[in-house]
């Protein structure tokens, strides 16, 4: 029966999401009465979906506990053609229909149907509709367009901004911030980096930028990625994730996201998952291009997975000491991104000219490519000399860029325009390639890392 629970079930979930709920607050020092406040800042589909699932988890059911809104920027209006669509994907839910109705929110769907009036986003998402993912209703969210309103009182902050942006907005959020005597938690969902070369070539990741823009200890900032599309995970697809971070908070943020379908494990190499979140994004555009060029061949496609893999390896031992292998859930993150993500989405539309690159990286119903920004970042970052690397057949010093064809590759099509989609498979079928095993083995043999790109001091 709709709104009930069949033998107590129901209320035995309800009561164990009220007791991970109680006990976060403890940690956090809540008062009774006083609710843990979240508040997600950008709403894309993942970010989106994710103060989904924690309204579906606790912010429903548990309103004196738990509160969760939502930062978008208001004035985005939806086009006809998406009204249109939309219409269809409300009257073929009865679920979806019979909610909007009981709302009084039907009418202005009809209206925007017929072109009688015109929708925004922040308008829709209060209904349960993400303008990047129109194909999968959520719940009703609570929907801020005040930043200040949404961040200033909040005890958890979800970054569901594209890496781009994160720098920006956290620095109008760290000026509201700056009479907090307690600082939030925040968990970081962005996957990209900046490049900074002066005075000398480093990363800058979403964490860091976070932190750097606010003053929140990075203590307090945590990332989260796993190998998960954000509407699947919201079917209740089942999936994983792991959420990387210092001590503090990492092991009790990981008890109170898990839910049955969604399983979050806890990580302490906050560098690797981060790199490894840029790199998949930039490697899954050049994953969509070798599937629309080869047809699908699978045998491309594992060729080119063989040599992107190795080539996310050698770059994270230049940036971590000893960095998480790629395997298990970062393994199953790439992968997945490689197979179905918007990047290697993009990538595909580009091989087959569906799209081209004058249109840009933010593309309508999909929201931002963040693949290609990471290329130009990471091409610039490993393209400096001053970070060179012994080339393992010349013995001659040179730029880790010249060990990482693909990304040379994917750098000349998307950033300099200089070579066709095409490239890439000229890139993966070059017969004087090496076999990526030694690629890998060159990486963890001979001392790479250069703490020098996370902007730390050079190991004596």
């Amino acid at each position: 029966m709709v709104g009930s629970y069949a033998n107590g079930a129901g209320l035995g979930k309800k009561g164990a999401a009220e007791g991970k709920l109680d006990e976060l607050r403890r940690r956090l020092g809540k008062a009774e009465g006083d609710p843990l406040r979240i508040a997600g800042v950008g709403a894309g589909a993942w970010g989106s979906v994710f103060c989904a699932l924690l309204q579906d988890a606790y912010g429903r059911d548990h309103r004196d506990k738990a509160q969760v809104r939502v930062w978008r920027r208001p004035g985005r209006a939806v086009d006809r053609a998406t009204a249109e669509h939309l219409f269809e994907v409300i009257n073929a839910r009865e679920g979806v229909l019979r909610r909007l109705i009981r709302r009084c929110a039907y009418l202005k769907y009809v209206e925007a149907r017929l072109g009688d009036r015109t929708l925004y986003a922040d308008e829709i998402l209060r209904d349960g509709f993400c303008l990047n993912m129109i194909d999968t209703p959520l719940c009703p969210l609570k929907v801020v367009t005040n930043l200040q309103e949404a961040v200033w009182d909040a005890d958890i902050v979800i970054n569901g901004l594209p890496s781009t942006e994160t720098r920006e907005v956290f620095g109008e959020i760290g000026r509201y911030w700056k009479e907090r005597i307690n600082p939030p938690i925040i968990i970081s969902l962005a996957k990209g980096i900046e490049a900074s070369l002066d005075p000398m070539p480093r990363i800058i990741t979403p964490t860091q930028m976070i932190a750097n823009a606010t003053g929140v200890p990075l203590e307090n900032i945590l990332y989260l990625g796993g190998p998960n599309i954000a509407s699947e995970i919201y079917n209740k697809e089942y999936a994983n994730a792991r959420i990387c971070g210092a001590d503090k908070w990492r092991k009790p943020l990981s008890k109170f996201l898990r839910q049955p379908h969604f399983i979050v494990w806890d990580n302490s190499d906050l560098v690797t998952h981060e790199v490894m979140g840029g790199l998949k994004n930039i490697y899954a555009i050049g994953a969509g291009m070798v599937a629309a060029l080869t047809n699908e061949s699978a045998t491309s496609k594992s060729v080119y997975f063989s040599l992107c893999t190795s080539e996310m390896i050698y770059i994270t031992h230049l940036l971590a000491e000893e960095p998480e292998r790629l395997s298990g859930p970062l393994l199953a993150d790439t992968y997945v991104t490689l197979l179905k993500g918007r990047n290697a989405w993009y990538g595909h539309k580009l091989a087959k000219a569906e799209l081209t690159l004058e249109m840009g990286d933010s593309i309508k119903g999909k929201g931002t490519i963040q693949g290609v920004s990471a290329v130009n970042a990471f091409y610039e970052l490993l393209s400096q000399g001053s970070i060179s690397v012994t080339h393992p057949e010349t013995k001659k010093h040179v730029a880790p860029v010249e060990l990482c064809p693909i990304l040379k590759t994917l750098y000349k099509i998307l950033i300099k325009r200089e070579l066709g989609t095409s490239s890439i498979l000229e890139a993966i079928r070059d017969e004087s390639m090496s076999d990526p095993r030694e690629r890998i083995e060159m990486a963890q043999r001979q001392s790479l890392y250069r703490p020098s790109l996370l902007g730390l001091p050079k190991v004596k």
